[in-house]
């Protein structure tokens, strides 16, 4: 299990510091309310082992590896005030439970510790988690737009949205540990492309999901268009077809790197977040 991996508990123990200290502050409710209702972790995680795969020391991963699931947290708070969403993670909302003032300070708050957590590292890495955070808002607005648009929302436009809105973290995740354990160049491109599969594959997953009906741990009053929605014939099949050439693909990379418990790792990350949650 993930959640028995060093790596998971080094971030949970973070998340947990972190909320303790800001015992006091005027947000500490709504914060503790974001992290209270749980989550997979699982982009943290890929940074630590990513640095891990060269060498890399865990410890030496955890701010950047918390400063990557604050900006995530950060953006499903706000995806919710766009999207009106009611519960996440299988708890209220923070727009719901807080209201719109609240959900919009706490994700600035989020934005803004992360931003100090990512300040000691170097350049390079800090230019990866502003590109990434870019990256997602662009998406996050042709996400918005997918059901004004008054062109009919495409395949591509359907990719390029979870390219931004959703991959560009995971290839971020796992470049920033790359970089940060001391990955030649190549190889750092490479753990940003595995990255990058890796999360197309799980957001098309997580969109299926949420066609069938099976996504119970999420509620919106508005929904964006999504790849099941657009395709016309075999569906399931189409959809399916998609998450196992991204998730393949990043295998495919992740089996370039020399043997290690951290590819292992990885490898099973890959499972985890693609086949085991849609069951084939």
């Amino acid at each position: 299990m993930i959640t028995d991996w060093y790596e998971y508990r080094l971030v949970n123990g973070a998340i947990i510091s972190m909320v303790n200290d800001l015992e006091g502050s005027s947000l500490s409710r709504v914060v503790r309310h974001v992290f209270d209702s749980g989550g997979k972790r699982i982009r943290p995680v890929i940074l630590i082992i990513s640095s891990e795969l060269f060498g890399g020391d865990a410890d030496e991963c955890i701010n950047a590896a918390l400063a990557i699931e604050l900006i995530h947290s950060a953006s499903l708070i706000h995806d919710d005030i766009l999207d009106k969403g009611l519960v996440r993670r299988g708890a209220p909302s923070v727009y719901k439970q807080f209201g719109l003032f609240a959900a919009i300070l706490c994700g600035d708050f989020l934005i803004s510790k992360s931003i100090e957590l990512i300040s000691g590292y170097d350049q390079s890495v800090i230019r990866d988690f502003g590109r990434a955070g870019m990256s997602m808002a662009e998406g996050e607005a042709i996400d918005v737009n997918s059901n004004s648009s008054k062109n009919e929302f495409s395949e591509t436009d359907y990719f390029e949205c979870i390219d931004k809105k959703t991959a560009s973290l995971f290839a971020a995740s796992a470049c920033m540990g790359g970089r940060i354990g001391g990955a030649p160049i190549d190889s750092i491109e490479m753990c940003a492309e595995f990255g990058a599969h890796l999360g197309m594959a799980y957001q098309i997953v997580d969109d299926v999901l949420e066609y069938k009906e099976l996504q119970h741990e999420k509620k919106s009053l508005n929904s964006a268009v999504t790849l099941p929605h657009i395709l016309k014939h075999d569906v399931m099949e189409q959809s399916i077809r998609e998450v196992r050439r991204h998730a393949d693909r990043s295998k495919q990379i992740l089996n370039s790197f020399d043997r290690s418990d951290a590819r292992d790792k990885l490898l099973k990350v890959v499972d985890y977040m693609t086949f085991d949650l849609i069951g084939v």
